[in-house]
């Protein structure tokens, strides 16, 4: 089985910054780590190349300094990291990031599935998934919440708002998986190691036979306008001690804003 994970580098969303003025995540001003989300379509990955074997590749488009941080997807299980990075990538909007990702996998041949999280901490869209999926012409089953193979079929929960369903696909297919789909392992210290000694494959955007085009800012219809960090409001808090007064006044309250 041929496996494509997609993975993004992005800053400790607890500690970046905001380029108010630029409109952009300042990502010198935290650590660097994989998306957290991504993390569970790794482990997802490699628990479908233990069951049925095969081979899972990591893509991922960046800087080039985000190398080393992309190594940690083979110390997780993945056999070969690929990273594009090229300047004419810079300032994608999601549309412009599907496009030579789904081009990257093109580029690897064959593949049976492609997994991503649902969505990165940076950009909080969910979307390139699913327009990966377009680029490439598959089906496409978003927030994933259990994955099997059997019969030549996946076999997937997809869990939409209050509604379940039980889903089977033939491949090639792209699924987004929840954070509930698995709990990801923590790499050992020698996993780590020979991570550190694997190499990351670079493509740029004519190793990929991008259109220039569909890239950066050229190819992306969508931009940033303003960032405006919201003050932070305060909560009135009101004890009561005898419980049925304290009903009362929820009740008074709901009433006036016609909520019951």
């Amino acid at each position: 089985m041929n496996i494509i994970v997609l993975t993004k580098v992005v800053p400790d969303i607890e500690r970046v910054k905001f380029d108010a003025a630029r409109g952009v995540v300042d990502r010198s001003s935290a650590p660097q780590e994989i998306n957290p989300f991504d993390l569970n379509a790794i482990e997802e990955a490699v628990r479908l190349k233990e069951r049925h074997g095969g081979r899972v590749i990591a893509i991922s488009m960046g800087p080039s300094d985000v190398e080393q941080t992309l190594k940690d997807t083979i110390a997780r299980g993945v056999d070969e990291a690929i990273l594009l990075t090229d300047k004419k990538f810079a300032g994608s909007d999601t549309l412009a990031t599907s496009y030579p990702l789904s081009q990257a996998i093109k580029a690897t041949g064959d593949f049976d599935i492609v997994i991503c999280g649902e969505k990165t901490v940076d950009g909080d869209t969910g979307q390139v998934g699913g327009e990966v999926s377009e680029w490439l012409g598959i089906p496409y089953l978003p927030y994933t919440s259990k994955l099997d193979y059997e019969d030549g079929k996946f076999k997937a929960r997809v869990e939409l708002e209050n509604i379940i369903y039980e889903v089977e696909a033939k491949p090639p297919l792209l699924v987004s998986v929840t954070k509930d789909i698995n709990t990801p392992r923590l790499p050992g210290f020698r996993e780590k190691l020979n991570a550190r000694k694997a190499q990351v494959k670079k493509m740029d955007a004519e190793g990929i036979k991008a259109d220039e085009g569909r890239l950066g800012f050229n190819g992306s219809p969508t931009w940033v306008y303003k960032i405006e960090v919201p003050e932070e409001g305060q909560r009135d808090c009101k004890i009561y001690k005898d419980p049925e007064s304290g009903l009362k006044e929820i009740m008074i309250m709901l009433e006036s804003r016609d909520l019951i």
